[in-house]
């Protein structure tokens, strides 16, 4: 699987936006990365910004910061709803996620 590989090793910039239409509120997400994500009042998964601000708006992204990487594939994996994304920001190939190859 060369994708894994490419994405956290070759240091490309990642980023990662949640579907709220198929989020379930579960929170698996922010046990994982609390840094990258947050639970809203509506009981929905929304991406932080850099500096802690929650992006409500539909199709967020925010970067992953490479440290954190792990934890963020690994709430893509667990996410009950398949609704974590997360792409490549050059070209916006989905690396993990429902959608990646």
């Amino acid at each position: 699987m060369g994708v894994q590989q490419e994405a956290g090793v070759g240091g490309e910039a990642l980023e990662v936006w949640i579907d709220q239409d198929l989020c379930t509120g579960d929170g698996i997400c922010v046990q994982y990365a609390p840094e990258v994500f947050e639970l809203d009042i509506d009981g929905l998964a929304y991406v932080k910004s850099a500096d802690d601000e929650l992006l409500q708006a539909k199709g967020s992204t925010t970067p992953v910061p490479l440290p954190l990487l792990p934890d963020v594939v690994d709430s893509a994996r667990e996410c009950p709803g398949d609704c974590i994304h997360v792409r490549r920001v050059s070209d916006s190939v989905e690396v993990y996620g429902p959608d990646a190859e």
